[in-house]
């Protein structure tokens, strides 16, 4: 931000933006539906006030901890001057803010011993997790990963913006199409480096109120997510479960590459997610997904669909830590690994048991641990010698796609939005055997 761009900027939305910080570090929801909810409330905000201050409440979000080792001593406790005192240090250290800049918006008090902190601080001496703006937690495990050259070079992917993705609706348009008539609506993208059915902006736009996405054109969907769906492959006229289908993206994904025909059966347990889910079903054009609500992965309605799939796609819960380019909160909230992995073990032995002798099981997720990917997997067929790995990669390369670097030694598919511009995601494609 310029000297010109600043001076532009009100008293009152800098005190918006630490409200709303405030509020997510309090940690009552998510911060995208904070940050929804704050709008709301605020209708007298315009688009200007409201770009500002969605970019930098994330921005603090993104750098949190670097912020707090900046700040030092002048970080206070008490919740509300903590919050500006956050915001203050994000413009100083990562906005190009000069801190009479700062003494002439009135926004805080004893600005000029904040200023003297961040121009003076050594961060040399900040520790890794503080340069890679990750709890400890988190930073250790990456650590162990990846090694500490790597593990820093995907902190510093995941604390950038992510990308605009989009999926195009085959059963609509063609790609082609798609980005003939973004560009004829003033937004332009570009095609996907992997993903078919890609594409992509480095910048937000309110595509939601277009003509294109009315109709059904495309759905927006990262390109990991895209590829997720392409490993699970389904057939014409065959059956499929989204186990987990959450908000549904996978589930239109699939339903489209099955060209409206089979039946996708998605599963939730959440009511609200599949009622949501229904309306982009009608925008897209798609009949043959069903919608099932389950009380959890043991619900007897499950029994009826014993050994009866051709495909089942597990994306299981998980930490998250794969999407922290969208979500950067997620890196602050408590995340108890050991129930997440209980939880993801069970899921995929109870959807296991949905697989037809020569079917398909896909173990997908967005977290970016060992734990929650490889072990789960080891873990389970170990105990399941009725399943066998196959390789990812030749599932992708005979639909055309080539990801380098992108699969483990065991053949499953490991993205990095360091790699490959995606979100972190893994995805392991297991077989049952024909004859048990």
């Amino acid at each position: 931000m310029t000297a010109t761009e600043s001076d532009k900027i009100h008293r009152a939305q800098l005190f918006q933006s630490s409200e709303l910080l405030g509020l997510i570090l309090d940690g009552t929801m998510p911060a995208d539906k904070q940050m929804e909810l704050f709008f709301r409330n605020n209708r007298q905000m315009g688009k200007r006030d409201r770009g500002f201050v969605a970019e930098t409440v994330y921005g603090c979000l993104r750098r949190l901890r670097t912020l707090e080792a900046l700040a030092g001593e002048q970080l206070p406790n008490e919740p509300r001057a903590r919050a500006e005192t956050l915001i203050a240090t994000y413009l100083l250290a990562f906005a190009g803010w000069a801190g009479r800049t700062l003494e002439s918006k009135g926004f805080m008090s004893n600005t000029s011993a904040l200023v003297t902190q961040v121009r003076t601080v050594d961060r040399k001496a900040f520790s890794f997790a503080i340069r890679a703006n990750l709890p400890d937690w988190l930073a250790e495990r990456l650590l162990a990963q990846f090694g500490e050259a790597e593990a820093m070079q995907l902190a510093d992917a995941l604390n950038q913006p992510a990308t605009l993705d989009l999926r195009v609706n085959p059963h609509k348009a063609t790609r082609d199409q798609v980005m003939a008539r973004l560009a004829e609506e003033g937004y332009p993208v570009e095609p996907m480096r992997y993903s078919p059915l890609g594409v992509r902006r480095n910048d937000r736009a309110p595509l939601f109120t277009l003509t294109s996405f009315k109709a059904g054109w495309f759905e927006v969907q990262d390109e990991g997510s895209q590829l997720i769906s392409m490993l699970v492959a389904p057939k014409k006229r065959e059956q499929v479960i989204d186990f987990c289908a959450g908000a549904g993206g996978k589930t239109l994904h699939i339903a489209a590459l099955m060209e409206n025909t089979g039946a996708v059966f998605a599963f939730d347990i959440s009511e609200r997610r599949l009622d949501n889910l229904r309306p982009r079903l009608a925008r897209a054009g798609v009949d043959n997904v069903r919608t099932q609500l389950i009380r959890d992965e043991h619900d007897k309605g499950l029994k009826k669909f014993l050994e009866r799939a051709d495909r089942v796609l597990v994306d299981a819960p998980c930490s998250g830590t794969g999407t922290v380019r969208r979500n950067p909160d997620i890196k602050w909230r408590p995340i108890d690994l050991k129930a997440l992995r209980t939880t993801q073990l069970s899921i995929l032995e109870s959807a296991a048991r949905l697989v037809k002798p020569g079917g398909r099981l896909v173990y997908a997720t967005c977290s970016l641990l060992k734990e929650e990917n490889d072990d789960i997997v080891a873990a389970f067929l170990a105990t399941h010698d009725g399943f066998v790995m196959i390789p990812a990669n030749e599932i992708l390369a005979a639909q055309g796609v080539v990801i380098e670097e992108g699969f483990t030694a065991e053949g499953a598919m490991r993205l990095l939005p360091h790699r490959h511009g995606t979100d972190g995601f893994f995805a392991a494609v297991l077989e049952r055997k024909s004859s048990m």
